[in-house]
């Protein structure tokens, strides 16, 4: 099989979903999570029901939990207590001695405006101090989002990385002829849909302002380009121009998308602002270029091209120039993902085994796969960078799984009876 009619294939892929005995399946939209891989070493921590925690309408101390849990880098010990008041210093000799080298404490007040004060502190049990606390006021329908950032404190007070609990992820969901663009919390919970149509959707994209959603969909009968304002629902043409368009992938500062369009020619990569206007062209080849993704810096544009012959990264500086070879280590590597740190770049590569997700240190240029699936697609960083979010099929059925970037945190989500495809995962929120 050339290069070319690869290169084609997987891209026929996406644009077009697999589905086999999914016509007329109702789409269930809850995603559910299941740990398939857990690290080798899982850090000791307590995390005991919040003081009067029953006040909630939901406990907030079991999606702190699970939290830590799915992300594979935590045991979680349970101390037999009912409840560890925040204000009060737990026993620190004592919890340690059933395990935990850390304990939360928390406590829950009921105002009286109807909205909940809740504060929580964490302590490092070997060092036998406190290692911070968190306060807030939230109303009732906050407390998965109120348990997220708890655990997001938590992961980061204990690993020295920000968490990424509290963001959220886009995929696509398709059951029979429906498509659905939908969003949920990083944990699958919560899902919400943006778009249904009987045309594909695909390519999903976040601005860094996490308010913003630009994909491309086929509702038109064609690649059309579309930027979609979450909270307003409301949502603009931003590139359609003669032929096709596609890849979007947005700036760092959410000024830009660079965009793929084929209006004078080949698949080729323009940039254009985010209201659609001044689209100018920053790549020139005689051979497919496309798949732009942003550096976290904003200098570099990485791309997938044949410019060589067959489909290799490049990059290229962001306002167009020279662009630079980047994998040299295998016949057929696409779909570049930068890290946010900048030091690595996720992509799909094929060998004997399929496609598969592998990550290179930009620095050496070393290789890692980090998957043992054979069908492999669209990688997506969690903005620590710890975890990339892919999709993969199981059973000739679409479903998203995420590996960590050292391989050894695993999960698989997926939705019954359901194909799902494109993820992409979103930026932290703001403060």
């Amino acid at each position: 099989m050339t290069s070319t009619l690869a290169y084609s294939l997987i891209y026929l892929r996406r644009l077009l979903f697999v589905v086999l005995a999914l016509a007329g399946a109702p789409a269930h939209a809850q995603l559910s999570i299941e740990i398939t891989g857990a690290g080798a070493t899982r850090f000791p921590v307590a995390i005991p029901v919040l003081e009067n925690e029953g006040a909630l309408p939901r406990s907030v101390s079991d999606v702190i939990r699970a939290d830590l849990e799915r992300s594979g880098l935590f045991n979680l010990i349970d101390l037999g207590l009912a409840a560890l008041p925040e204000a009060v210093v737990p026993d620190l000799p004592a919890v340690r001695a059933r395990g935990a080298d850390a304990v939360l404490t928390g406590s829950v007040v009921p105002l009286t405006d109807g909205r909940y004060d809740i504060r929580v502190r964490l302590f490092d049990t070997q060092k036998s101090g406190e290692l911070g606390a968190v306060a807030m006021r939230i109303s009732p329908a906050q407390h998965r989002a109120t348990g997220h950032r708890i655990a997001d404190f938590v992961y980061e007070k204990l690993t020295g990385q920000p968490g990424y609990f509290s963001t959220r992820i886009a995929y696509v969901v398709k059951s029979g002829p429906r498509y659905e663009l939908q969003i949920a919390d990083a944990d699958g919970d919560n899902p919400q849909t943006a778009l249904v149509s009987r045309e594909p959707i695909i390519s999903p994209a976040w601005a860094p302002d996490g308010q913003r959603l630009a994909y491309v969909s086929f509702e038109a009968k064609k690649p059309i380009v579309y930027v979609h304002d979450l909270p307003s629902g409301q949502r603009q043409v931003i590139a359609n121009f003669r032929g096709s368009n596609s890849a979007p992938a947005w700036s760092p500062d959410g000024r830009q998308l660079a965009v793929v369009l084929t209006k004078d020619g080949p698949s080729q990569i323009y940039v254009i602002n985010a209201d659609g206007s001044g689209a100018r062209r920053v790549a020139a080849s005689s051979g497919i270029d496309t798949e732009p993704a942003w550096s976290a810096d904003g200098k570099w544009l990485y791309f997938s091209s044949e410019r060589s012959g067959g489909a290799q990264i490049y990059r290229m500086p962001a306002n167009g120039g020279n662009a630079q070879r980047v994998t040299f280590e295998g016949s057929y590597n696409v779909t570049p993902r930068p890290s946010p740190d900048g030091r690595s770049l996720a992509f799909i590569t094929r060998n004997n085994k399929g496609f598969q997700l592998a990550i290179m240190d930009l620095a050496s240029s070393q290789t890692t796969i980090l998957t043992d699936s054979v069908r492999d697609e669209s990688p997506s960083f969690a903005p620590n960078g710890r975890m990339i979010l892919y999709a993969s099929e199981i059973g000739k059925r679409g479903v998203l799984a995420a590996v960590s970037s050292d391989r050894r945190v695993a999960q698989r989500l997926s939705v019954q009876a359901a194909d799902v495809r494109e993820p992409a995962w979103g930026p932290l929120p703001k403060p």
